[in-house]
């Protein structure tokens, strides 16, 4: 087994087919076809269904599949760093970040980043939750900052923070007439707005399974590609939507916050599953540097810090308070 056949392999598991495969690699079928029937051998099992069109893999060409990728990146990794050292050349670390992240602690970090780290090019790249698992994969970033949980074996994710939701709301509606908390019972028979669109699984999605795991029935769910097309429909008093309470945009609409403390949206980091980069390690130190300093956009009321159940300065309030009870 040597990295040809590992691309060879990759090519056809993306492409579904033996001839797009080989023109993408740009050799002919033949060898193409060749080369995937000596890897199979020598791993003793089927990588590939060759019966189904388009092609598909077995479970076992699925592992491979995830595990080639990893070797294929790390190798172009270790090209790009070997280059750099030895050009001379800026560090670069790609950041995958959803829209929403902006308005709460991601600028800071980044600030934080570049302070500390002069010499290192930060490169912040807009990507939902789901594209930021393949972009992982295929090394365009290095570590994400999204908003959906996940499940692949590849990918390590650490949640930073649970963020309540709020309601956005129409100032002239009903709704609007009181500022306390508001259940989310009160979505049955309304207008939903949800985002973004694509791709899925979203944030659309994780609202609508709160929804659901309550058994409330909106009258009608609209969906829109981002968060200021969601809160410029609700300003237009077209429905209502679910938002986190740090995206509070617009200051003719209305919140309210969601009575229940369950009705969260997490902010987790993602990076490739083994990969002991100094970043990493890095960007946790300085996360946790910020959470101590207890920021605006870290307030007690719509933040709960993982592990604890607590808010930001009750959980700070508890660390020191046991401090002071060790001997």
């Amino acid at each position: 087994m040597d990295i040809r056949q590992l691309k060879y392999f990759v090519a056809v598991a993306n492409e579904r087919n033996f001839t797009r495969a080989s023109e993408v690699l740009h050799i002919a079928q033949p060898p193409l076809s060749r080369q995937i029937q000596l890897l199979e051998e020598e791993l003793g099992v089927q990588l590939i269904l060759r019966n189904s069109r388009p092609l598909r893999l077995t479970e076992a060409g699925r592992v491979f599949y995830e595990q080639a990728l990893q070797i294929i990146n790390r190798l172009d990794q270790l090209k790009t760093a070997t280059r750099q050292i030895g050009l001379q050349q800026r560090e670069t670390v790609s950041i995958g970040f959803v829209p929403s992240t902006l308005y709460g602690g991601l600028p800071m970090l980044v600030r934080k980043l570049r302070q500390h780290y002069p010499d290192v090019d930060i490169q912040p790249v807009e990507l939902t939750s789901t594209q930021q698992i393949g972009a992982l994969k295929s090394g365009r970033i290095d570590v994400g900052f999204g908003r959906i949980r996940g499940n692949d074996s590849t990918v390590a994710r650490t949640v930073l923070r649970e963020e309540r939701l709020v309601l956005a709301i129409p100032p002239d509606s009903p709704l609007a007439a009181n500022a306390g908390h508001i259940s989310l019972s009160e979505l049955n028979g309304q207008k939903l707005i949800v985002y973004p669109k694509e791709p899925r699984p979203s944030f659309a999605d994780h609202v609508l399974s709160f929804l659901n795991d309550q058994d409330i029935r909106p009258s009608e769910i609209h969906e829109v590609r981002e968060i200021q097309t969601a809160l410029g429909l609700v300003a237009a008093e077209y429905g209502l939507c679910l938002i986190p309470a740090s995206a509070r945009l617009r200051s003719d609409l209305h919140y309210r916050l969601i009575d229940d403390p369950r009705i969260t949206s997490p902010i987790i980091l993602s990076h490739r599953l083994n990969d002991n980069a100094w970043y990493i390690a890095a960007i946790k130190q300085l996360v946790s540097d910020m959470y101590a300093e207890n920021p605006p956009w870290l307030d007690v009321e719509h933040n709960v810090l993982p592990g604890t159940g607590l808010p930001p300065s009750r959980k700070a309030a508890k660390e020191k308070k046991a401090h002071k009870k060790a001997p």
